[in-house]
């Protein structure tokens, strides 16, 4: 059976051709950047090539990029590092929409003494500007926030929230996880401070992310050794894993018009065939939204069960993103949007990816009407309703 593969919000695959820029760095080019021989040369140039895909991706300098492990450490980097230097501000806000790295982050910062609050958002997972002006003063440290919802997909008003941010004298930090495949991005224009970027999430090899950090932002290392990445985060590079994350941003870039386009028409047809099923709602801004994003509710049925039906019928989908699905818990980000307990539990979240079909769509389309059907035959809220 030909899998459909429509959970790219929680994994995606390596581009071939990233695959075979990274595999010399493995057997041939295997030297330490730090070294100054030609061995070292060669990969120390490939860093910095990467480095120069990767700020092109957001419109950055190459000397604003350090790269790290991944989104879940740059996150650290970001809202951690830059603490020591904002020693009269102890405050961190964060939004109600966002992912768990960055809420758990926030939240042990409460251990130091800091106090985090979190911007609501309105009924389509869209930030509170009003509430963001009010929250937002001199306490304030760090604003961190999505640059558009993992999970709904919604697009965030990124300038105004970097705009506010300044006005206070805070920082802003925005992850562009799940957006930078799918969205032209311009930290300058934005007037972003730092931004996390995630290379899996450009169909990059895992184990490899970086840090947007601003010229003049003040930030320390988190990881002590022997200062690599201008002394923001040592230990010896991944070679490897840097070589991919920036082939994977430079195609990225240069596919920006083609990729989301296609998937914006795939994510539409979707959209249209589920919400046509009785009683099945979007999730979500129906139009500021991720172009590979479909989030949708279906009443009075559990989305494990459907996951599980789904699972059967040979399509891979999510009920929430891969950290917090081990807990089976309601999402945080759809009761922050106002969405009752059994309404967050009954739904699905739909991420499409550059290889998507329209085969795969009709695929879903086609077995979903009667998967609702069966397990809502076998509801008791359901039933009662009839």
């Amino acid at each position: 059976m030909d899998r459909v593969y429509l959970d790219a919000a929680t994994s995606l695959p390596v581009r071939r051709e990233v695959l075979e820029e990274m595999l010399p760095f493995f057997t041939e080019h295997f030297g330490n950047p730090s070294s100054i021989h030609e061995l070292g040369r060669i990969p120390r140039e490939a860093v910095e090539r990467s480095r120069g895909h990767v700020a092109s991706l957001i419109s950055a300098d190459p000397s604003e990029i350090v790269f790290t492990s991944g989104a879940t450490e740059s996150i650290n980097l970001a809202m951690r590092g830059v603490l020591p230097f904002l020693k009269e501000r102890r405050k961190v806000i964060i939004s109600s929409v966002d992912h768990m790295s960055v809420r758990a982050t926030a939240s042990a910062l409460t251990s130091g003494g800091y106090v985090v609050e979190y911007l609501p958002v309105d009924d389509v997972g869209r930030i509170d500007i009003g509430a963001a002006e009010r929250m937002i003063d001199e306490e304030t440290a760090v604003v961190s926030f999505p640059f558009a919802s993992s999970e709904v997909g919604t697009v965030q008003p990124a300038g105004e929230l970097a705009s506010l941010a300044h006005s206070a004298g805070a920082l802003s930090h925005v992850d562009l996880t799940m957006s930078a495949l799918q969205m032209p991005v311009d930290v300058g224009e934005c007037g972003i401070d730092m931004a996390t970027l995630s290379s899996p999430d450009l169909m990059g090899p895992k184990g490899v992310g970086a840090l947007f950090i601003r010229k003049g932002v003040k930030i320390t290392s988190l990881i002590k050794g022997g200062g690599q990445e201008r002394n923001l985060r040592s230990g010896s590079e991944n070679v490897p894993g840097i070589v991919g994350m920036g082939a994977a941003a430079r195609i990225a870039g240069e596919r920006m018009e083609e990729d989301p386009a296609r998937m914006r028409v795939l994510r539409d047809r979707l959209i249209e065939g589920l919400t046509s099923i009785p009683e099945s709602y979007l999730n979500g801004d129906p139009e500021n939204r991720l172009p590979n994003n479909a989030n949708v509710r279906f009443s009075y049925i559990e989305g494990e069960s459907m996951l599980l039906m789904l699972d059967l019928n040979g399509i891979s989908v999510s009920t929430g993103s891969a950290c917090a699905q081990k807990t089976l818990e309601a999402s945080k980000t759809l009761l922050a949007m106002g969405l009752k307990h059994e309404e967050a539990h009954g739904s699905l979240i739909f991420t499409l990816n550059p290889t998507n079909t329209e085969h795969d769509i009709e695929k879903v389309i086609e077995v979903m009407p009667g998967i609702v059907s069966e397990l809502r035959a076998m509801s008791p809220i359901y039933n009662m309703k009839e």
